[in-house]
């Protein structure tokens, strides 16, 4: 699918999943899309549950949601800490305030919660947090991917490509962000 001219966040902290930041990192790359690794610290390099790293291209400090078209938000632990900073927060929620793509994954899930953005939404999740998304007001679902409106949720690793083929087919849909900034 032609993505060129669009651009994607994927939201990065220590303890993430490798595949749930890699593969949409790469994949959507080789769509042509502009994939961008935001972190509350430009150039830190952030480690993952086993070890392996990835280098935040940017500070959260500075995005603003004109310059993306999507956010994708990885599983692992790291959306418990990406949760605890108001900034990523204020990030995925005013991405779907702009009705802009909002992805998530197994245990992210978690900040959609923190951002107040899944209440009377279909959306899925890892089982172990089922009862987070419930409690925040969604209406859950045990699918390999959960589209509502520019949300747009999967369980695990497993359900990469079908989380991955939604995120695209949104994406094609939306018109080219004004603002979208150079591409990598």
């Amino acid at each position: 699918m032609d993505l060129r001219g669009k651009k994607i966040a994927v939201l990065v902290a220590d303890q993430y999943q490798e595949l749930e930041v890699w593969y949409p990192l790469l994949r959507f790359r080789e769509d042509g899309a502009a994939t961008v690794a935001v972190g509350a610290e430009s150039g830190k390099t952030y480690a993952s549950k086993k070890g392996y790293p990835v280098v935040a291209d940017v500070s959260i400090a500075a995005v603003r949601v004109a310059d993306f078209d999507a956010v994708i938000i990885p599983g692992g632990w790291a959306p418990d800490f990406l949760r605890q900073d108001e900034r990523m927060v204020g990030f995925v929620r005013e991405m779907d305030r702009a009705r802009k793509v909002v992805a998530a994954i197994c245990h992210a899930g978690w900040m959609l919660a923190s951002a107040d953005i899944v209440r009377g939404r279909k959306a899925t999740c890892f089982k172990a947090i089922k009862d987070d998304l419930i409690h925040a007001g969604s209406s859950y679902v045990d699918e390999e991917v959960a589209v509502d409106g520019n949300l747009i949720t999967s369980r695990m690793p497993t359900d990469l490509p079908a989380f991955c083929r939604e995120i695209a087919k949104a994406l094609a849909r939306q018109p080219v962000a004004e603002a979208a900034g150079s591409r990598r």
